[in-house]
Parts: structure tokens; C-alpha cells; sequence
């Protein structure tokens, strides 16, 4: 502990000063300024004393001060000496290090791609920063009462390519929202790749256009990538409308037309509002004509999310199925939640979906099930 100098602490002890007569003002007065006056000598004495150590602390250099030594050693969860060790070579690290380095590779060559496709179309050396293409590879499992889990590759893609003139996009898909059935499409997340529908890839080109401030329009005109080939037209508009401070509608309105399919109509209409819990609530209704069955389905569905934390969210949901031909009726009724975890930076997702679905085809019997999936998104830029 550091001393204060003997001759400052006389002033505050001087033997001849306690003889002398004295009043209680002028006593009262002295021990007011003798406190008042503590601080700034024991302060003024501790930087005497510790001034050389001050200024050497602030010429060691800041990754000196923050290194492995330097630390206290409760800073660590683990012994000081473990700090040096080789990590064990397992086949988890070898697998994660394989991972890791090929996402880091192979997302900057989709991104560079998309950048050069999107020149090579406009005849532009500029690049727009609205790049949304991206390369989806996955592994899911799907059991259904007490099946074993049997983990299968899956992959999706997206070329979406905005050119300088900002209204042109080149669209390139594995598949189209257009040839997958309504009841596959809203039990999307618990199905495997064998068990949806073959859609194969579509390319096309989109003319974003808006009537107003509020109406979105985009027609897209392409073909299905295959041989023979099948062309198609289609048209979208979409509006939102803020009921209240709480309450949003959203209308999404969509035809298309398959050379070898026929016309269809899609009307997609979604209430939704959100809650100071953090919890938000969509109420969506979706009617389809399928021109080939000659009938309408329709589907109703109530989702909730939440986001827990900024890994990890919660999706519970439940809905219905139904059909018009050969009149209006219920063909199945499903529930589900979706629990994703972000399990690295914002490209590596782990996603655990227990489900029950009451199919008519089954007489409305159960049929439980759960869905591991693991995916990996390769991309520059992309907000998912």
C-alpha cells in the first residue's frame, strides 16, 4: 500500500496546532477543508508513486496487453497451459475445416458468376449490388412412425440476374411454384427430395413494372429447361394495404399459362400482424385453379414466429386442405413446427420440423412424422 509523505500528514497532526485555543466555528472549519483536501493528496500521492507504471501500461502496445499471458487466468474457461495444445484431430473438426472451406470457395464463385452473367447481358461494366442468386445443398431425413432416419442430399438454385436497366431480370430456378401441387407446396419444409414433385429447372426473362405507388407488376416469359421443352407466360401482382397501426393485408395475384399444362390462377391473400412479445401471426388463404383437373383448391393456414434469440426461431403452425370436384371438401389437415438454429455465421442452418398430418386418401388416420435437415447456402450477398 502506498504512504503518504510524513509531511503532508502533519498538517492534518501538527501537535503545536491542537494547543492553540480554538472556536467551534474555526474548528468546524478546518475539518470541513481537512476532509475536503484527503482525496486530492491520497490521489496526488498514488499518481506520484504510480506514475512510472502508468505511463510504461500505456506504451506497451494493445495486442501485448490482450495476449495469452497477460490475461488473468480466470479470463479463461480452460487451463492456461491448454491455450498452446494441438486440437484433437477428429473426424467432426476434419469434416467442419472441409465445410468451411468449401463454402468460403465456392460462394464467392456464385457471386462472381451472377456479377458476370449480369455484365454479359447488359453490355455494362456495372454491376448492380441486388445480386439474389444463390446455390442451396442440403441433407435431410424424414421418419414416420418410428422409421429410421436416413439422411438424403438435396439441392435447390437461383439465378436471379438484375441488369443496368434495373427492370429486366434473368431468372433461372430448379423449380417453379407453378407445377408443385398446393397441398405439397404448404407442407414444403417437411417433404425429401424424392418425395416432391418433378418439376425441372425454368429459365425466363421478368418485366418489372408498377402502376401507382402501391401496385407491383412482373411479367415473366420463359421455358422449362428440359427436352421437349415447355414455354409459359406469367403474370403477378402484388399490393399491401396497412390497416391499422397493427393490422397489415397483403394480396398477392398471380396467372400463367404452360404450353402443355393449360392455364391456372393462384390468389394469395394474408392477414398479419405482430405482437409486443415478439410474436407475429399470419392468417393466409390461398385458392388455385388447376385448369387440368378442372377444379379448385384452396388451403388455409395459421402461422406464428418468433425469433428466441439471433440464432435461433420458432415457427408452430396449422392448416387445411381442401377441393372442389367432386364437391367442397376437406383433403387433409396438418400441423407442424419449425425450429431453426443458425449454426454458423448466416449460411449454415439446422432446422428440426415435428409434424402430423390427417390425409383423406389415409381415412384421416395420423401420420406422424419428423424432419432433420441440415443446409448450406452459397452465395456473395445474400439476406435470407
Amino acid at each position: 500500500m502506498n504512504r503518504i509523505p510524513s509531511r503532508r500528514r502533519l498538517r492534518f497532526s501538527d501537535p503545536s496546532a491542537a494547543q492553540q485555543p480554538a472556536t467551534v466555528s474555526t474548528c468546524n472549519r478546518r475539518r470541513c477543508s481537512g476532509l475536503l483536501a484527503l482525496p486530492l493528496l491520497l490521489a496526488l500521492g498514488s499518481a506520484r508513486c504510480l506514475g512510472d507504471s502508468i505511463i510504461d501500461t500505456h506504451e506497451v502496445p494493445l495486442r501485448e496487453q490482450l495476449s495469452v499471458e497477460a490475461l488473468p487466468a480466470d479470463f479463461y474457461t480452460f487451463k492456461r497451459d491448454e491455450y498452446w495444445r494441438e486440437p484433437n484431430d477428429t473426424y467432426w473438426l476434419q469434416f467442419s475445416n472441409w465445410v468451411l472451406g468449401n463454402q468460403r470457395r465456392n460462394a464467392e464463385l456464385v457471386r462472381k458468376f451472377g456479377e458476370w452473367a449480369d455484365r454479359t447481358l447488359s453490355g455494362s461494366g456495372q454491376v448492380l449490388p441486388a445480386n439474389e442468386s444463390y446455390l442451396r445443398l442440403g441433407f435431410v431425413a424424414a421418419s414416420e412412425y418410428g422409421d429410421a432416419l436416413q439422411f438424403k442430399p438435396e439441392a435447390r438454385f437461383r439465378l436471379d440476374i438484375p441488369t443496368v436497366e434495373e427492370k429486366l431480370r434473368l431468372i433461372v430456378e430448379s423449380e417453379s411454384d407453378e407445377l408443385i401441387p398446393l397441398q405439397e407446396r404448404r407442407r414444403s419444409r417437411q417433404l425429401s427430395a424424392d418425395e416432391r414433385s418433378d418439376t425441372d429447372a425454368t429459365g425466363a426473362l421478368r418485366l418489372l413494372s408498377q402502376i401507382g405507388d402501391a401496385i407491383n407488376l412482373s411479367n415473366d416469359v420463359g421455358a422449362r429447361l428440359r427436352f421437349p421443352t415447355d414455354a409459359f407466360w406469367r403474370a403477378s401482382a402484388r399490393k399491401n394495404w396497412e390497416l391499422d397501426a397493427e393490422w397489415s393485408l397483403i394480396l398477392n395475384q398471380r396467372f400463367y399459362y404452360f404450353h402443355r399444362r393449360g392455364w391456372g390462377e393462384r390468389t394469395w391473400l394474408g392477414l398479419t400482424r405482430s405482437f409486443n412479445s415478439g410474436w407475429h401471426l399470419l392468417s393466409a388463404t390461398e385458392l388455385e385453379w388447376v385448369h387440368r383437373d378442372r377444379e379448385f383448391v384452396m388451403s388455409q393456414t395459421l402461422n406464428t414466429y418468433k425469433e428466441l434469440n439471433n440464432r435461433a426461431s420458432v415457427n408452430p403452425r396449422i392448416g387445411v386442405v381442401g377441393e372442389s370436384q367432386p364437391g367442397w371438401r376437406t383433403t387433409s389437415y396438418f400441423a407442424d413446427i419449425t425450429y431453426r438454429y443458425r449454426l454458423y455465421h448466416n449460411w449454415l442452418y439446422g432446422e428440426i420440423i415435428p409434424a402430423i398430418e390427417y390425409p383423406r386418401d389415409k381415412s384421416f388416420k395420423d401420420q406422424a412424422s419428423i424432419v432433420v435437415r441440415l443446409e448450406m447456402y452459397f452465395s456473395g450477398n445474400l439476406d435470407r
